[in-house]
């Protein structure tokens, strides 16, 4: 069986929209407008690239990173490894020639099949909407969180507020940077 991480930037109050300069968001580009660059922060973040087998986002998350990330040579393995792309609405016809393997997943239970197949961790990027009905279902097994300091009130949130059972974390790495961030990763406790 696969492990489904799920990655944010997401800010004390829960919000993961915007992180990066995506336009739409009044605070847009949050993660580095007044935070104070510190490298130790994101030392995660390329560990999580070498540890991936394949990448998982959702179909506004592709449409955002698939004219771009194909063209920055930072992220080099991301780049190479399977994509999947859970969306019941993209068209096969409208994914990208330039990005690797690129297959679209049509629901959940496509996700749940794919988790029970051979194969390394697969690392869920952007994705708010997929993310909140990923974790609603029970399918995401760890969380690697960048938590920064700021409240941003509005935007699309890691979470949903869907009325369901309790679910225990176990945290497995943390750590504090000077620039304010907190790096929180937790297993789902089965």
């Amino acid at each position: 069986m696969r492990t489904l991480i799920a990655t944010a930037f997401v800010s004390l109050d829960g919000v993961i929209e915007a992180p990066g300069g995506e336009p739409g968001h009044r605070s847009s580009g949050w993660t580095f407008k007044d935070i104070e660059f510190d490298e130790a922060a994101y030392e995660l973040k390329g560990r999580e690239q070498e540890e991936a087998a394949a990448m998982m986002m959702g179909r506004v998350s592709y449409e955002a990173f698939s004219p771009v990330w194909p063209t920055l040579d930072y992220f080099p393995r991301y780049n190479a490894m399977p994509k999947y792309v859970v969306s019941s609405t993209l068209k096969e016809d409208e994914l990208v020639d330039n990005w690797g393997e690129i297959t679209i997943l049509r629901s959940l239970d496509d996700v749940v099949a794919l988790k029970d197949t051979e194969g390394g961790p697969i690392s869920i990027h952007g994705s708010a909407t997929l993310n909140r009905n990923l974790s609603d279902a029970g399918l995401i097994d760890r969380y690697h969180l960048l938590v920064f300091p700021l409240l941003l009130g509005a935007g699309k949130r890691m979470f949903s507020e869907t009325d369901k059972d309790k679910q225990m974390l176990k945290l497995v790495e943390s750590e504090s940077y000077s620039n304010g961030i907190q790096k929180l990763v937790y297993d789902v406790v089965r």
